[in-house]
């Protein structure tokens, strides 16, 4: 089982984690879940279903404590015992006319979709990044389709301002 599903969920915990390294780190507390919780599956949908929203749920639970620990550092920082981890992008290597490359523009249109609600950046990760239909995420989220098309396109939309704004920003 595992080495049926192991490419895409780490490929799926990649997607919102961003870090190989982490991403294999939370595909293997998803294997040791779904080992632990075999029992518990009740077959109301695939098994592929139930691993895959087993990495989306660790994939955010390890986002949410990360940004504790951010949290915490800042707070470190503030009382002047730590350093500080920038949220903002690094957009040093830009050039002034604005002319990005392609890596810098996926880095910004990354960082764009981190910055969006939760729910709306699981929606818009599994369909545009894992290629996930519409109903495939209703059964993840467990939510209905019409509610799925609603998180994509608020979650569009909202990238869509923050982008703009990003580069009318960074064209002034």
């Amino acid at each position: 089982m595992v080495e049926m599903h192991q490419d895409r969920v780490i490929n799926t915990c990649y997607r919102f984690l961003k870090s190989r390294e982490d991403a294999t780190d939370v595909a293997q507390e998803v294997f040791m879940q779904v080992y632990k919780s075999l029992d518990d599956f009740r077959g109301e949908s695939q098994l592929s279903t139930w691993i895959y929203r087993i990495s989306v749920t660790k994939s955010l639970d390890f986002i949410r404590r990360k940004n504790r620990q951010r949290r915490l550092g800042s707070v470190k920082t503030i009382l002047g015992l730590g350093s500080e981890l920038n949220d903002l992008p690094d957009n040093s290597g830009s050039t002034p006319e604005g002319d990005f490359d392609d890596a810098e523009r996926g880095r910004i249109l990354s960082w764009a979709v981190s910055k969006l609600p939760e729910s709306q950046r699981v929606a818009i990760t599994l369909s545009n990044y894992e290629s996930y239909t519409n109903q495939e995420i209703a059964d993840i989220l467990q939510t209905s389709v019409s509610a799925v098309e609603a998180l994509l396109h608020r979650g569009r939309k909202n990238l869509g301002s923050r982008l703009q704004k990003y580069f009318i920003k960074g064209l002034k």
